[in-house]
């Protein structure tokens, strides 16, 4: 309407995320170090649909890109690579992790089997776990200026 949208290039990339990730500056530069590497801005990014199922639209990838948070796959991931696998797209795998305000990751086409995948039992464990490291410092601090960790 304003014209402010990005005109979009190159092949649509399905990107599989855990919902950990929605709306954090990390997954910002996962998108611009896709857009890198693919050389394309033609993404699917799950978290503007909100919780929403997007795997319906896997079939029309021409490629899948998985992200492993600190070397694991959540369940949700999981079934989608499960999915892209199946129906034969090109899968790539990044790996993922922070130090301090840098994001540190490993970009490779396959599934690396050193990445876990994660039951949903293991998510859940796992999201609260991370979800309390990133997030407790917001609560501590939640009346005065505010959080100054937010790695994530």
């Amino acid at each position: 309407m304003f014209g402010f949208r990005k005109k979009k290039y190159g092949p649509f990339i399905y990107l599989s995320e855990p919902t950990l990730l929605y709306h954090t500056r990390t997954e910002k530069a996962i998108v611009q170090i896709l857009e890198e590497k693919l050389g394309s801005n033609n993404i699917l990014v799950p978290s503007k649909y909100g919780l929403r199922d997007t795997s319906n639209r896997i079939k029309d990838a021409e490629a899948f890109v998985a992200i492993a948070v600190l070397g694991k796959f959540t369940s949700l991931v999981c079934r989608e690579v499960k999915i892209a696998q199946e129906l034969g797209k090109k899968v790539y795998t990044m790996t993922i992790a922070r130090k301090g305000d840098s994001l540190v990751y490993f970009f490779q086409e396959g599934v690396p089997e050193d990445v876990e995948w994660l039951s949903p039992e293991e998510t859940m464990e796992f999201t609260k776990i991370f979800v309390n490291s990133e997030f407790m410092d917001a609560i501590k601090n939640m009346w005065w200026i505010g959080s100054r960790k937010r790695e994530w």
